[in-house]
This record gives C-alpha cells, structure tokens and sequence, in this order.
C-alpha cells in the first residue's frame, strides 16, 4: 500500500519477482525499541514523505497474546513496515495476515537484536545461526501474504563471523524461501558478554564487507546499516548499495530528513522549516490528547529538532519540565518555540 506521493517521487520503488510491488529501501529509519513508536513516526513522515519507517521490533507473543493494540498505526505513516520478533513459522505467519489487513507496506523479520530477552525467545541475532529456521519463517510469512518479507540482519554472530558465513547464510534465506531483500548492520554481534548498547559500539564496523555482498548478490535489493550519520555518509553508501537504514542519528537529529526527499529521492519540495514541522505536529497532537495520550509520550520525539541550533538546549529544557504536566497541551511546545530566536527564522 504505497501512498501517491511515494509512488511518484520514489525512482527505487519496484517489483519483486513475484509482481509485488515494494517500498524503496533507499532511505529508511531503523527500527529501535522504546524509539520508533507510531507517535515518532508520525513525526518522521512530516520531515519526509519517501522515507521508509519502521516500527519497533514487536513479538509475535504480544501481537498475538498480549493485551493492547500493538499494530496501531496512522494511515500518513505509509510507507511503514512492520518488524516482527519471532522464530515459530505459523505464528509469524498468523502476525503477518494481521499486518497486511492493517495495512502495513511491509514486514521485516529481526535477525540482528543480540539482547539476553531476545535470545531466550530465540529470535534475533541467534537466529543468524539458524539459516534454514529463517527461511522457514520467511517462506511462512510470504505463503500467506502478498507485500514484502524482508530479513534485517548483522554480519555475523560471535565467532560465526567470517564472510563465508555470511554468504551461506543469505544464499540459503534467499534461495529456500525467496527472500530478495536484506537490510545488513555492518557489525556482527555478540550473543554473551557485550550489553545490546555495547553491541551497537564496540564490535567493528566493515562496509566493505557489505558491499561485497551486495557484489556477490547483484541480484538481491540490500541496505547497509550502523554507524552513518549524516546524508553526506548515506549518498557514498549508496555508491555501493541500493540503500540505507540510520538509526539513532535519525532519532537524535531529526531535521538530517528534511532533505531526503530532495538529495535522494529526487523530490523538487521545498525543504520544511524546523518550526513548520513542530506547527504540523499540532492537529495530530491535539488528536491523540483528545484520545488520552499524554503530550510527554509525544513531544520527547521532537527534543531533537533544533539540534545545534541556537535555543536548542532552552526548547529541550521547557519541555522537558512542563510536557507531563497533567492536561499540557500544545500550549507547551508553542512557549517552547519561543525560545527559539525568531530572527533565525529556521
């Protein structure tokens, strides 16, 4: 379910073998727990129309047992895909069938996570040592729906980190279950002794181990990710791959999307202004208020939008201090964007 503004703009987007039509995977956000809520997306896709936004990984145990709506989502999202947690081919798919009737443009299945949680559910980075286990549940999950399967991965787990590894790993994905579409992190990942954060830092980053991949698999659409920062970073990446996923960049400096859609799409849009994208978020905050949301669980995606710019730390500070007040408003964020010196005009 791609929105026109996507479908037009996107140069990347395409069609998979089997006629199903993707979203680009040229820009993405990654998927981040705690981070990447319908509420940070929503203002994510203010900033870009193209991007391709993830959710936070969910499991297949809280989407199918646990109370709540967990695949609650904004049709302005689009395109948004859905990241699954999981390692039991019938419950991925039974997840699966429930995204596509919400709408979701795609399902991404977490192969990269290396937290203690997440290995004892088996999923996540261990199962990059079950080749034949993620083709299973990929192929599950492709059987019964008709968007994209794709598979975020790192480039190896503990000592299971040579280049062969890898290889094998994702030929094998590929070919038993028709996988045509990798997102790979350009760490390996330890599954003991190093904490997820840790497991973000310390591991060595090696592109050039990324890009021979995508060498060896001309065939197959594959995004790097790990340690870009900036979309001078992401246009030589994108020299080598057909995309890129930033992370915590993203999230800590939000305004870096402003310019995607025009420096990688293509996109002849004027470039919103920092204040503009904090004034579009108003209707949508006014919404979710109206629905019980408290301001705090929205604005805390926003602290970042003025990021090194004059006023920053007092547009932080203010709502920081006054956003989880009971019945804060955009009264809020409006006395916050008067910290920011008018003259500036950003």
């Amino acid at each position: 379910m791609l929105n026109e503004a996507t479908d037009i703009q996107n140069p990347q987007s395409g069609v998979t073998s089997e006629g199903v039509s993707y979203p680009s995977a040229r820009f993405s956000v990654a998927p981040m727990l705690d981070w990447t809520d319908r509420h940070c997306r929503y203002f994510h896709r203010i900033l870009s129309k193209n991007a391709l936004l993830y959710t936070e990984m969910i499991t297949t145990g809280a989407i199918i047992h646990g109370k709540g709506d967990f695949l609650l989502f904004n049709e302005k999202e689009h395109p948004v895909s859905l990241q699954l947690g999981g390692s039991n081919p019938v419950d991925l798919a039974t997840c699966a069938k429930l995204a596509v009737e919400r709408g979701y443009d795609e399902i991404n299945l977490n192969v990269g996570c290396p937290s203690d949680r997440v290995q004892n559910g088996r999923f996540g980075a261990c199962l990059m040592g079950e080749a034949e286990l993620v083709a299973q549940c990929v192929s599950a999950m492709k059987a019964v729906v008709d968007i994209p399967v794709t598979v975020k991965t790192r480039i190896g787990i503990d000592d299971q980190d040579s280049y062969e590894f890898l290889v094998d790993f994702v030929r094998t994905v590929n070919e038993k279950s028709g996988c045509d579409n990798f997102t790979i992190h350009a760490r390996k990942a330890w599954l003991s002794g190093l904490s997820p954060k840790e497991n973000r830092e310390i591991p060595p980053l090696d592109y050039p181990r990324v890009y021979q991949l995508k060498k060896d698999f001309p065939h197959l659409t594959m995004a790097i990710n790990g340690g870009i920062k900036s979309l001078e970073e992401a246009e030589e990446h994108l020299q080598f791959m057909d995309g890129v996923m930033i992370g915590r960049e993203a999230y800590q400096s939000p305004y870096m999307m402003a310019e995607v859609d025009q420096r990688l799409f293509g996109s002849n849009a004027p470039i919103i202004k920092r204040s503009d994208a904090v004034k579009a978020m108003f209707p949508y905050i006014e919404e979710q208020l109206s629905k019980g949301a408290h301001l705090n669980h929205i604005s805390r995606h926003m602290l970042g939008i003025f990021q090194n710019m004059p006023g920053a730390r007092q547009w932080r500070r203010y709502i920081s201090e006054n956003a989880h007040k009971p019945g804060s408003g955009i009264e809020v964020l409006e006395a916050a964007l008067a910290k920011i010196p008018a003259e500036l005009n950003v």
